[in-house]
This record gives structure tokens, C-alpha cells and sequence, in this order.
């Protein structure tokens, strides 16, 4: 494996270290790397086909799981090629617009998966309190609308983080100790001020997830009054494995995101190597998990996904049998 010269001088070239403190393995830490990114794409690619073939889960819910599906795809593809290249190939340099071009759209694609999530709580609980009127307030139509309104909020929050970037200065040290372009990463090697950055980037994270998680929480805490309202113990457990896939998606997503996001900025103590793992954790699990998650609790797509494997692997298992 050739060595790459880290005293290029070209100023439109950045340099992704990848892991810090941990190139010696980076041959290794690829291949679970390149697993999940294989799992993750033939989890989310399997669900987008199933449900665009199924007639019958051309609802509201699927069609949040399809946007929730594509949010996971753009996560982890805006990142894991390019980190694969610098793990395996040693491909390490990018180009200034490259950098804030990948940076936008991950940051992007991160913010519209909040405002799916959030969407996706209220589904819920218009399901389980308002179930009457569950195919007149939430249509496919309108479900849309919502998303394209997530999506127009997340490119307006998102742009001017790469914009502002790109004005700064960038001297001699054009080296990022990241894998991927990570806001903060960036902005740590200008030799500008990055007050406004640093402020922005942290002001949107919390307002973001502040807002997304107090709908989140209020759509469950009226879904779990509702419960509470039943006597019926069947009534309950139906409910709860209605919001159960939900809820380990939101933990497991907001989880790691909020821990990546404020430690990149205020865990100093914290190892380089520790913050890069995590941040790519964030960006590979979830994306590996969700689809596993709702295959697994959601029983129609669980029976649609089982009979079309099952007529892909065994073709005749569906026959009639003949008399």
C-alpha cells in the first residue's frame, strides 16, 4: 500500500486520516465497516421494493418507512465509500468542494431523518387515539406534503453550515482526523474564527432535536394516556407493539447522535479515536438496525418480505398443489 505524501501543499485538497491512533488496523476496521454498509443496503433496498410492489402497504405508515429507508441509504452512502477507500486504499485526500458537498448532504439527510421520526410518532398516535379517523387525517397525500416540508427544513438549516465554511480560511494545516467531512472536524482546522460556525452548528442541533424530541415525547404521552384510559390487557399489548419499532429506532438514533454530536464539541478528555468510532457508529448501525427493527415487529411486512423471499429462493413453494 503506497504512503500518502501528508505535506501536500495543494490548498483545494483536504486529507481524511481516517481513525486516528489506529491506522495500523485500518484493514481490519474496514471489513465490519463494509458488513454493515452491505446489510444496511440490502435491508433498506429490500423494504423500498417490497412495499413499492405490495399494493397493500401503500399506506401512510410504509410510506414513512420508505422516506425513513431512503434517509438511511443517503446517511450511511454519503460516508462509507469514501471512508472504505481511506481504510483499505489509503485514498485519503478530498477535495475542498467534495468535503462540503458531502458535508451538506450528510448533515441534511440527518436532519430530515429527525423530522421522519417525528412524523412517524404522530402516525402513531393518531393509530392508536384516533383510529377512526386515522385514513382522513393522515392520507398518502398529506404524508408527502409532510415529508417535503421535513426535507425544504432540513436544506434550509443545513446550507449555510458549508456556506459559511467555505469562506473561512484554510492555511497550512489541511488535515481532518476524521473519515468523513464532520462539521465540526472541518471547521477545527481553519485558521479563522469559527465562532459563528461553532455557535450555529450547535444552536441547530439542539433546536432540532430539542423540537423533534418534545413532539415525539407528546405524541407518546397522549398515546400512553389513551392506554392508560383501557382496561383491557389485549387492548394495551396491541398498542405497545404498534409504537415498540418506533421507539427503538428513535433510541437508537438519537442515542448516538446526540452523544457524537456534543462530545465532537465539548469532550475534549475524550479520545480522537474514540469520538471518530462513535460518530461512525451512529451512521452505520442505525442504518443496519431500522429495517431489521421493523421486519421484525411489524408482522404485515414481516409476512409480505418472508413470501417474497420465499418466492424468490424456492419458486414452487407457492404453487397449488394439483388434485
Amino acid at each position: 500500500m503506497s504512503n500518502f505524501n501528508l505535506t501536500s501543499s495543494d490548498p483545494s485538497v483536504f486529507i481524511l486520516m481516517g481513525i486516528p491512533g489506529l491506522e495500523a488496523a485500518h484493514i481490519w476496521i474496514a471489513i465490519p465497516f463494509c458488513v454493515c454498509y452491505i446489510i444496511s443496503l440490502l435491508g433498506n433496498f429490500l423494504v423500498l421494493f417490497v412495499v413499492g410492489k405490495e399494493q397493500s402497504l401503500h399506506t401512510p405508515m410504509y410510506l414513512l418507512l420508505c422516506m425513513l429507508a431512503l434517509t438511511d441509504i443517503g446517511m450511511s452512502s454519503s460516508v462509507v465509500p469514501k471512508a472504505l477507500c481511506i481504510l483499505w486504499f489509503n485514498l485519503k485526500d478530498i477535495t475542498v468542494g467534495g468535503c462540503l458537498t458531502q458535508m451538506f448532504f450528510l448533515h441534511m439527510v440527518i436532519v430530515m431523518q429527525a423530522a421522519v421520526l417525528s412524523i412517524m410518532a404522530f402516525d402513531r398516535y393518531i393509530a392508536i387515539c384516533n383510529p377512526l379517523r386515522y385514513a382522513t387525517i393522515l392520507t398518502n397525500a398529506r404524508v408527502a406534503k409532510l415529508g417535503l416540508a421535513g426535507l425544504v427544513r432540513a436544506v434550509l438549516l443545513v446550507l449555510p453550515m458549508p456556506l459559511r465554511l467555505s469562506s473561512l480560511p484554510f492555511c497550512a494545516n489541511h488535515i481532518i482526523r476524521h473519515t468523513y467531512c464532520e462539521h465540526m472536524s472541518v471547521a477545527k482546522i481553519s485558521c479563522g474564527d469559527i465562532t459563528i460556525s461553532r455557535t450555529y452548528g450547535l444552536g441547530m442541533i439542539l433546536s432540532v432535536s430539542g423540537l423533534d424530541l418534545t413532539l415525539i415525547a407528546l405524541s407518546y404521552g397522549l398515546i400512553i394516556r389513551a392506554i392508560l384510559k383501557v382496561s383491557s390487557k389485549t387492548a394495551h399489548q396491541k398498542a405497545l407493539n404498534t409504537c415498540t419499532a418506533h421507539l427503538c429506532v428513535i433510541l437508537v438514533s438519537y442515542s448516538s447522535c446526540l452523544f457524537s454530536s456534543l462530545t465532537q464539541r465539548f469532550g475534549q478528555s475524550i479520545p480522537s479515536q474514540a469520538h471518530v468510532t462513535v460518530a461512525n457508529i451512529y451512521l452505520l448501525v442505525p442504518s443496519m438496525f431500522n429495517p431489521i427493527i421493523y421486519g421484525v415487529k411489524t408482522k404485515e411486512l414481516r409476512t409480505k418480505v418472508s413470501k417474497y423471499i420465499c418466492r424468490r429462493c424456492l419458486p414452487g413453494a407457492n404453487d397449488p398443489k394439483p388434485a
